[in-house]
């Protein structure tokens, strides 16, 4: 019997400052978000920064706090039950950290006698801190508790013609009675040294604004650019001229080198460059949640105004759109009916 997971990032249980130090734990002591050597690891993130972000972070978390709970969790439900209305394919939603664990997801697929699951990790484009650290957990977790069980990973699909299509039309529709002088397609960051690792070739990844643009293997592991890509389709597929829009990143931690040009920067910087009113859509997500709520919808926009500019729109994720949902129903059934072709 088929099923399908469903897995996003993950979000601390509540706004407690015990819960949120919880969740940074677990996130920040995986090897690929924060790909240290344990002890070096541990010391930073145990020694240092969960002897202080909690609190702050927690205050961020009761800005965007729903009444039903974490946003991204009650989003990603709402797609799932969404998605279960447009196929007869099982399913369960999990989360990389926090809850509802890997786990409890695949032990709930199993309790419906489901032996072939398709892995559906939320992301549009391949990570190390994302979409990889996801496979290998589940990995590990088929191993030592689900044998019986068989995987299949649903590929990055930030090219992918209906993401494109989906992700560009509910754009449209948010900005079509806005006014904006720029579009803004800001990434979730991650360190450079991340884009070296994923690169398959060990050769092509020299992030110096040619090697995304020059064809490669690396490419099917290369966030860096597969976020290009994504702005690039969405952008001719909204025939947006060129200089109406840019890209950044987002969410830098620590002092190493992350992926750039900096949202924070390049928000402060547009208003001197006569950018009064912004657009900002934020496609490595696709629900909302802390990052896309808070970092965006708050403290950018307060300081866009700060810095002179008058009006800054972010631009909703996918969410629970029905078009994309039914976007994943299709993808969903395609997959089932090549299975039982096969």
């Amino acid at each position: 019997m088929k099923g399908v997971l469903f897995i996003n990032l993950g979000s601390p249980d509540s706004t407690d400052p015990k819960d949120v130090k919880r969740y940074l734990d677990e996130f920040l002591m995986d090897e690929r978000v924060f790909d240290f050597p344990y002890w070096l690891r541990s010391f930073i993130v145990r020694g240092i920064i969960l002897n202080t972000r909690p609190k702050k972070s927690a205050e961020a978390y009761e800005k965007i706090w729903w009444d039903e709970g974490s946003p991204l969790i009650v989003l990603s439900e709402r797609l799932k039950e969404g998605v279960d209305k447009f196929t007869s394919i099982p399913s369960a939603l999990a989360m990389r950290y926090g809850n509802p664990a890997i786990k409890s997801g695949l032990q709930a697929l199993k309790d419906q006698g489901v032996t072939e699951v398709l892995l559906i990790p939320l992301y549009p484009q391949f990570a190390m801190a994302t979409t990889e650290t996801i496979l290998v957990l589940a990995e590990e977790l088929r191993q030592a508790h689900f044998p019986e069980m068989e995987f299949t990973s649903i590929p990055a699909f930030y090219s992918h013609p209906d993401y494109v299509r989906v992700l560009s039309n509910s754009i449209q529709r948010y900005l079509q009675t806005r006014e904006w002088d720029h579009l803004l397609f800001s990434y979730h960051g991650v360190p450079e040294r991340h884009i070296r690792k994923s690169d398959i070739t060990k050769s092509h990844c020299k992030i110096d604004g040619s090697c995304c643009q020059t064809p490669s293997p690396a490419h099917q592991f290369c966030y860096r650019h597969q976020c290009y890509q994504t702005t690039k389709q969405v952008a001719e597929y909204l025939g947006l001229k060129p200089g109406s829009y840019s890209t950044s990143f987002q969410s830098r931690l620590g002092i190493d080198p992350w992926l750039k040009p900096a949202t924070n920067k390049t928000i402060d910087q547009m208003p001197e460059q006569g950018i009064k009113k912004l657009a900002v859509v934020t496609p490595a997500f696709v629900s909302d949640c802390i990052e896309t709520l808070e970092e965006i919808g708050i403290q950018a926009k307060e300081d866009f105004i700060a810095h002179g500019g008058e009006e800054l729109h972010v631009v909703p994720c996918l969410n629970d759109d029905q078009d994309w949902i039914k976007v994943l129903g299709r993808w969903i059934d395609q997959w089932a009916l090549a299975e039982q072709n096969a």
